[in-house]
């Protein structure tokens, strides 16, 4: 390839391919331009991808760590912490991310994606320093709000930029070792809570140790590199190519050429909707174009359903509920979730992409509400007072045991379905709204947390074990019959044809026949080069 392709050039020679009324290319001319798809792709954008996943390490952690510290913090903060108080410290850090995510998707397109992921490390490691020298409440809970602004900006931004430097083929699984990573960063959390459970003041190595994986990242994001699609809206172009040749190393120049094009006219078409228009304009787009309308319901919602479940519930106070049912060490019984949770995420990044999302979907959420289900039945065996203390004498029976049991297969469900395909949902936005539909959908996911970090235990005090898990019960029912008609398929399909899919209603069916024309287009490849062999 010419290194004197410029991003006019490029767009000049988008502007004469064979164009439809509507002036969009030809989908076979689309589908020429994409050729280095279908190529071997090297260990890059592996490295780049395990990368930016330590910020998903960093979400984890920082987000599982508390369950540890409300366990060992006694009165370190000068009194004993009320169950409101607990609800704040935990809570504020899903506040924090909300407002985060909102400033890193506002700035994420003009300032791009790395330089939002360098301003997390700093709030995490910040926030780090603010928790371990706390001694009051007040100062513990700037810090937990300092370190969810970071929390925040790495669920928005990190999931992009890992979907940006992606080959189609590989998205799912590159964004589920994101998720992946997020899981691990909560089983760490949990090791290091048990590893300085009996240190005194051992809460502050707990919160302190989250700035070591911030400061990494921090220096290792230096050699890596600005995503394609960002490089060419920011007329670096010949940048673009030299990422596009080392992510596709078996792509030829004029393969590499080729998807400059078809980044750029994208690119393109997303600036040319955006010419002149301010932010809140583009965030108008997703209500007011029924298409993107369309994926930000199928984003957002499906966030929604995978928080409102209750699952962070668990990450926030399984030890909590494990020594409210009776086990002697609840961190420990605690740890055994988190290896779970860990252990299917990895089943979700081997499947997503050769199952598909829409199908991971439908053969998991249904038996997250049953699990739920078996464990409303044991709960109403459990002698719990209203204050949520056993009552005298209470021991471990086979209800805690299936209480347990229950728990291990709901998140077993979990991490291996909805926990970790709702981050894959900003592949369902078109450019131009990319940025604004990823920071609705992140802070979707926040809100949704607040609710559930904010209430879980009052609701605990008020409806009982029983009526709470049964609430979380019909959120997975109800969220199981959503998908069904309003979520589809899109595994193996580049980001640039994605943004068809939602012209037809919710896309279920016009996703369906597409994967069926890949398949079928697949195949003959398949044929064609054996017939040449």
């Amino acid at each position: 390839m010419s290194s004197q392709l410029s991003l006019n050039d490029a767009k000049t020679d988008v502007q004469h391919l064979e164009t439809t009324g509507t002036g969009e290319p030809q989908p076979g001319w689309l589908d020429q331009l994409d050729s280095i798809e279908q190529t071997e792709t090297g260990l890059y954008s592996w490295l780049v991808t395990v990368t930016a996943a330590l910020g998903g390490l960093l979400f984890g952690y920082d987000t599982g760590i508390i369950a540890a510290v409300l366990v060992y913090i006694r009165s370190d903060l000068g009194h004993t912490l009320s169950s409101s108080e607990k609800e704040l410290v935990t809570s504020i850090t899903s506040g924090g991310a909300f407002f985060g995510a909102i400033c890193a998707g506002l700035t994420a397109d003009h300032y791009g994606r790395k330089k939002a992921i360098y301003v997390g490390c700093a709030l995490f490691s910040i926030g780090a320093v603010l928790q371990a020298s706390a001694f009051s409440l007040a100062q513990m809970t700037v810090g937990r709000l300092v370190v969810g602004f970071g929390v925040g900006s790495a669920a928005a931004i990190v999931p992009l930029y890992i979907a940006e430097v992606s080959p189609s083929k590989y998205r799912g699984r590159m964004i589920g070792l994101d998720n992946m990573s997020i899981t691990g960063g909560q089983l760490v959390s949990y090791g290091i809570g048990a590893a300085f459970a009996y240190v005194k003041g051992g809460w502050r190595y707990m919160v302190g140790g989250g700035a070591i994986p911030a400061v990494v990242l921090a220096i290792l994001l230096l050699f890596c590199p600005e995503s394609p699609r960002q490089l060419i809206s920011h007329n670096k172009t010949e940048e673009a190519a030299e990422v596009i040749r080392k992510i596709y190393p078996n792509g030829t120049d004029q393969q590499v050429e080729d998807k400059i094009k078809h980044i750029t006219h994208h690119v393109s078409l997303a600036k040319a909707i955006n010419d002149g228009k301010g932010r809140w304009w583009i965030i108008k787009q997703l209500y007011v174009v029924p298409a993107n309308l369309r994926a930000l319901i199928s984003a957002c919602g499906l966030m929604a359903i995978s928080q409102l479940c209750g699952f962070n519930s668990l990450i926030y106070y399984s030890p909590l509920v494990f020594s409210l049912v009776g086990f002697n060490n609840p961190v420990a019984v605690g740890t055994i979730i988190a290896a779970v949770n860990f252990i299917f995420t990895f089943v979700n990044l081997i499947l997503v992409d050769r199952v598909g999302r829409r199908r991971i979907l439908l053969c998991t959420v249904q038996f997250m509400g049953f699990a739920l289900i078996i464990a409303v039945v044991a709960f109403i065996y459990i002698p719990i007072r209203h204050d949520l203390t056993l009552e005298p004498g209470a021991t471990v029976g086979w209800p805690a045991k299936l209480v347990l049991v229950a728990v291990v297969i709901y998140v077993a469900f979990y991490s291996s379905g909805i926990g970790n395909t709702a981050w894959l949902s900003s592949e369902l936005f078109p450019m131009e709204v990319r940025s604004m539909g990823t920071m609705m959908m992140t802070c979707t996911c926040w809100a949704s947390n607040i609710i559930v970090a904010s209430t879980f235990l009052t609701q605990l005090e008020n409806t009982t074990p029983s009526g709470t898990y049964g609430f979380y019960a019909a959120i997975c029912l109800l969220g199981y019959v959503a998908i069904y008609f309003c979520y589809p398929e899109v595994a193996g399909m580049t980001l640039e044809d994605i943004r068809v899919i939602f012209s037809h209603g919710f896309g279920v069916q016009e996703a369906r026949i597409i994967q069926q024309r890949m398949k079928a287009e697949g195949s003959a490849v398949v044929s064609q080069t054996s017939a040449t062999v």
